[in-house]
């Protein structure tokens, strides 16, 4: 053979064996990239982090400790708790307030308030039979003066009050609006203004047990308001 025909051949034969390798390297990639069953997952490195156990070493909001049930609750942040609390106090202060009750029915004074709105602070005033005198404390708890606001306090029989509190108006300033020298009235106080005090002292031997009595204020004006119901040894 020629040698130029040789040297043909011998590059032809190369340059095929080029080519073919070539094929089979391409053939080769497109298998490994189209073959699902053989391909590489994507991220394999994430997914496998993933899938491991969390650290034993990181804290849990949810913990045992945050649920203990051993851990102790602090009373005062319990609302039940208060609430007895205020209701044992209250249950207390009603006990006080019935003893101080009690020992006022058996006082033979009473302690009588009047204000500035025209009324008493009592709608009803017992006297023991045991006791032979009875005094009664007003005080006129307003400010304004006896002129505009006066208050005092008469002791009647309740089917006298109607007449004894006209013949009052009647007397006028001068007399406390009270008719002297009059039967009817069995007790009766001096007209004070707002801030003062007065009293009287009378004696229980006119009262029957059972009686129906009525105190009340004689000032223009007020006997409507200013009344209530005096009891003797009921």
């Amino acid at each position: 053979m020629k040698p130029g025909l040789t040297l043909l051949a011998m590059s032809c034969a190369l340059a095929l064996a080029a080519c073919g390798g070539d094929d089979r390297a391409d053939e080769t990639s497109a298998t490994a990239t189209t073959d699902p069953v053989n391909a590489a997952p994507a991220n394999s490195g994430a997914l496998d982090s993933a899938m491991e156990p969390a650290p034993t070493g990181v804290d849990d909001p949810m913990d045992a400790t945050a649920m203990d049930p051993a851990t102790p609750i602090d009373p005062t942040m319990d609302g039940d708790a208060g609430t007895v609390a205020d209701a044992t106090d209250a249950t207390g202060n009603t006990d006080a307030a019935g003893d101080q009750a009690a020992a006022s029915a058996g006082s033979c004074e009473v302690n009588l308030e009047g204000n500035d709105r025209m009324q008493f602070n009592l709608d009803t005033i017992n006297v023991p039979a045991s006791c032979s005198e009875f005094t009664i404390n007003l005080q006129h708890t307003g400010q304004l003066p006896e002129a505009a606001m006066g208050h005092n306090v008469v002791v009647v029989e309740s089917d006298d009050f109607a007449g004894v509190a006209a013949d009052g108006l009647t007397a006028g300033a001068d007399a406390e609006y009270v008719p002297q020298d009059d039967d009817r009235v069995i007790a009766f106080t001096e007209i004070i203004g707002g801030g003062e005090s007065t009293s009287v002292t009378f004696s229980t031997s006119s009262l029957e047990e059972g009686g129906d009595y009525t105190f009340f204020c004689s000032f223009p004006g007020h006997s409507a308001l200013m009344r209530g119901s005096l009891n003797f040894g009921g």
